[in-house]
């Protein structure tokens, strides 16, 4: 398989067709027609199910998408390592939403600005399904709360949070579960791992909550704390950059609950020089935070 066909593949598959990938290409249509077939008969399978003009990644071909994107991905690095160049192309990174809105504004910006040639996607979601995204190839890396235990998985501890209860401002202080005076947990989805800790913190306390309200968003859980709502458990460096930080109270937690470590996680066989670029960065603004 020559370079070059792989990436005229994997053109096609994200411009969805031959017509598309040709114009970004800038190549004739016949010429790209002309390479996914000498890539099928060379491999002996069909990679597109062909209906019309609509072309659909056959079962072989999704299988090759992620193979040829590691090629790909390995054939720039060797380049970036023997010519001492930049990184370059696209780096996927997924984050949970409260570090992707508190920490990596700062360390983004600056990497945009070394290294202007590499494209950044940003996804965020719970650290199950990223991690599952990470494996399956759709994403790069990812900043998860730990813990994380597969073999085929490298890790990078890079931040130490600091969790803390928060409440209305008049609520009393909170040092166990039972010190809790309203029943409901203002939480995200089950995936959440802040969530996960607070049912924990409450089960160890032997305290059953009244309800779970889930939201989409730590604003929405933040105003709704502060109204009295219900009571929430979120990272300090959140509540920090709250603008009505003023009206909340903040419990320090004490014990097991009371710390997470923010995990950098790719698969074993991921191309070194882009994650050097964002490793960088991180580090650089963890070490002044």
């Amino acid at each position: 398989m020559e370079l070059v066909d792989l990436s005229v593949f994997r053109t096609v598959v994200s411009a969805g067709g031959v017509t598309r990938a040709a114009k970004q290409l800038h190549r004739v249509q016949s010429n790209i027609t002309t390479r996914v077939k000498k890539l099928e008969e060379e491999l002996g399978v069909a990679l597109f199910a062909r209906e019309g003009r609509r072309m659909q990644l056959s079962a072989a071909g999704k299988l090759l998408l992620d193979y040829a994107d590691r090629i790909l991905a390995l054939a720039d690095e060797a380049k970036q390592a023997v010519t001492g160049g930049a990184p370059q192309r696209v780096l996927r990174l997924g984050a949970m939403e409260s570090t992707a809105a508190v920490r990596l504004p700062a360390p983004l910006s600056q990497l945009h600005r070394q290294h202007p040639q590499l494209q950044l996607e940003l996804h965020t979601g719970s650290p199950q399904q990223m991690l599952a995204q990470v494996l399956a190839g759709e994403l790069d890396v990812a900043l998860v709360a730990e813990p994380v235990a597969d073999a085929r998985l490298l890790t990078r501890p890079i931040y130490d949070e600091a969790l803390v209860i928060i409440t209305s401002l008049t609520h009393p202080p909170v040092h166990k579960p039972r010190d809790l005076v309203n029943g409901t947990l203002l939480v995200f989805h089950p995936g959440c791992p802040h969530r996960q800790r607070l049912e924990a913190w409450c089960a160890r306390g032997r305290v059953v909550p009244q309800r779970m309200v889930e939201m989409a968003s730590y604003h929405a859980i933040l105003g709704c704390a502060v109204a009295g709502m219900g009571v929430a458990l979120m990272p300090r460096s959140v509540v920090e950059a709250y603008a009505e930080r003023a009206r909340l109270g903040v419990h320090a937690m004490t014990g097991p609950f009371s710390r997470v470590r923010t995990l950098l996680v790719w698969r074993r066989d991921t191309p070194q020089a882009r994650l050097g670029a964002l490793v960088e960065a991180l580090d650089a603004q963890s070490a002044h935070a």
